[in-house]
């Protein structure tokens, strides 16, 4: 399977950005999510908005960040 890329810009973490990056899912396996300059863009911002993104998706996934990006996971059971 190949790797699905989304972006998150000045709007942040949204309801229709979660509903988004979930159906990337359907195809992928994994999801590369880029940070934009224009969202207020440093480290703090960049763990915080993975955390929204885990808390928004659920248990079955888990996300590892390098520099401005963060790389999402699906995983067949739910992590503890």
């Amino acid at each position: 399977m190949t790797q699905g890329q989304v972006q998150i810009g000045k709007n942040g973490i949204t309801k229709n950005f979660i509903k988004t990056l979930g159906s990337h899912f359907k195809k992928h396996e994994d999801v590369k999510v880029s940070v934009l300059s224009n969202s207020g863009r440093d480290k703090k911002q960049v763990k915080k908005y993975s955390e929204e993104i885990l808390e928004g998706l659920g248990k079955k996934y888990t996300s590892k960040i390098i520099g401005f990006t963060i790389f999402v996971k699906k995983w067949r059971k739910a992590r503890r």
